[in-house]
């Protein structure tokens, strides 16, 4: 079966196939791909408490969420910290040095990372491309080549939306005899026999009617090396599904609107004095006495309503609603027509249970509840106190960082594959140990620099007087100062080469400020 786009291939080894070893159970990942039998079709739905059937609609659902405003200021406050942009530096820079490539094969490796930078318009779409994998969950770029000129690399890489694509896994069974103790006894074999993307331009969406039901899905199967394809890593219980990192915030964020329209409904409908009116009809015949009511009602009575869609408050004359007066007919014998006042509600600027879900929601998103204080300002000045939700936020970021780094690692693979820098098996070597350098705020970075830097030369100076003694130099300057090896060469030859070649600081005078002129200046080495 051809499919669509390109495939990179492995050279022959009949070798490695024999080393592979048979197993009962299909490889655990978390890609989210469906995995079906050989050959065949397949059907999902999910059903999310009745909000969502299918993975799309819950893309919906997680673009929906983004757009309150809280929930908007948590997703910022993350993108922030991972995405800082700094003027004229780069926002991302790949790192070789755990590798064991060659000087000329790193350079050609950092400019082909560069070239993917290019293509992804990564200096300027940045914040939005982080935000979209973040929101979604998951991200899909067709890698578009001259498939009649390969080694050119990549000409394109254009966005997919998600609602659009799914990932297959064909997975081939067959039966197979245990070599133990009890003879006859078979066991299912598991086998990958091919991956591949399916794309329908009209989506994956659940046919109208069919709530609870499978929904078979057909498109374009396009090649899986085609396709650039990053998920957040997270599955559902059922390990079937992607969510995203929104996926748990949906809870609170439902409680938070209704508590909010319900708060506002109680304040719009406790807020007003209303009015009690005591009706005289006298000895007036039922129906007579209660059209003079409603004539009097008409008269008299103004109808607002509250809209929980638009939070709108508009005149409508269809419906009684909690901010009507009351009107009480009374008949002959008692007392008159009367009006009186129902007192307004003397809670209404209690406002902690809206607050308390509100931090429930930023807990849910793992971002530090302290950043709901809108009064909290940013210390300049040597800060030491560092709260432990920062901490644990500031790990989160790295984790993201480290899951969308899959962007740029499938990319560069195809193009150093493609354009024949390494081979599959090169790249598959080294790809564990190619790691990605964020730009990070200058200021707290330097500031965590000098704070380090301090502690290990005032830990260093304690040191001193034992060095030689219990402790050698080597030791002190791996442990205390944390220098690689690396470090410790390059440090040493350049103190040599500053012994050999003094730098000249003139003297100056302490009374006149002046230079001395007869100072000896040193003299390079013959």
């Amino acid at each position: 079966m051809k499919l669509f786009g390109f495939e990179i291939v492995r050279k022959n080894d009949p070798a490695a196939e024999e080393k592979a070893q048979p197993t009962f159970t299909p490889p655990d990942t978390d890609d989210g791909a469906v995995v079906v039998a050989a050959g065949g079709v397949y059907g999902t739905y999910i059903d999310l408490q009745g909000a969502a059937r299918t993975e799309a609609e819950l893309v919906v659902k997680y673009r929906e969420m983004a757009q309150h405003p809280e929930v908007e200021a948590a997703v910022d406050d993350v993108v922030n910290e991972a995405i800082v942009y700094e003027e004229n530096k780069q926002l991302v820079d790949v790192n070789l040095d755990g590798t064991k490539l060659s000087p000329n094969i790193k350079k050609l490796v950092a400019a082909e990372f560069e070239e993917v930078l290019k293509l992804l318009n990564y200096q300027q779409m940045a914040f939005d491309l982080f935000r979209r994998w973040y929101i979604d969950g998951r991200m899909y770029y067709h890698a578009i080549i001259d498939v009649n000129k390969p080694e050119e690399g990549i000409k394109e890489l254009r966005y997919v939306d998600p609602r659009k694509i799914r990932k297959v896994r064909e997975i081939k069974k067959k039966r197979m005899d245990q070599d133990n103790t009890q003879p006859g006894a078979q066991v299912n074999i598991a086998s990958t026999v091919q991956e591949y993307f399916l794309y329908n331009d009209k989506g994956f969406q659940a046919r109208a009617g069919e709530v609870g039901t499978q929904t078979s899905a057909t498109g374009l199967k396009i090649a899986a090396d085609s396709i650039i394809h990053v998920t957040s890593g997270l599955l559902d219980p059922q390990g079937t599904i992607v969510i995203s990192h929104l996926h748990k915030a949906i809870k609170p964020l439902n409680q938070l609107r209704a508590l909010e329209d319900a708060t506002v409904i109680y304040r719009i409908s406790r807020a007003p004095e209303r009015r009690i009116f005591y009706i005289d009809v006298g000895n007036l015949p039922k129906m007579k006495a209660e059209q003079y009511m409603r004539d009097m009602m008409q008269r008299h009575k103004n109808k607002v309503v509250y809209d929980a869609q638009t939070g709108e408050i508009r005149d409508d004359r269809k419906f009684l609603t909690m901010l009507e007066d009351y009107w009480l007919p009374r008949r002959e014998g008692g007392r008159g027509t009367e009006i009186d006042t129902l007192p307004a509600g003397q809670n209404l600027g209690e406002l902690a249970d809206v607050e308390y879900f509100q931090r429930n929601l930023y807990k849910s998103l793992n971002v530090p509840t302290s950043r709901l204080d809108k009064e909290s300002t940013f210390n300049f000045g040597e800060d030491q106190a560092i709260s432990r939700d920062e901490i644990k936020f500031s790990k989160f970021i790295d984790r993201l960082k480290m899951r969308f780094n899959q962007v740029f690692l499938q990319a560069l693979k195809k193009q150093v594959v493609l354009k024949r820098i390494m081979d599959v098996e090169e790249w598959e070597e080294i790809e564990s140990f190619v790691d990605f350098n964020y730009a990070r705020d200058n200021y707290y970075e330097e500031q965590k620099k000098v704070a380090l830097y301090t502690q290990r030369l005032q830990l260093m100076n304690a040191l001193t007087p034992y060095i030689g003694k219990y402790y050698s130099h080597d030791w002190a300057r791996k442990n205390v100062l944390q220098q690689t090896d690396k470090e410790i060469e390059d440090l040493d030859k350049t103190s040599e080469e500053e012994l050999k070649n003094p730098i000249y600081t003139p003297v100056f005078d302490t009374e006149t400020q002046t230079p001395v002129e007869n100072q000896q200046k040193p003299q390079p080495p013959n």
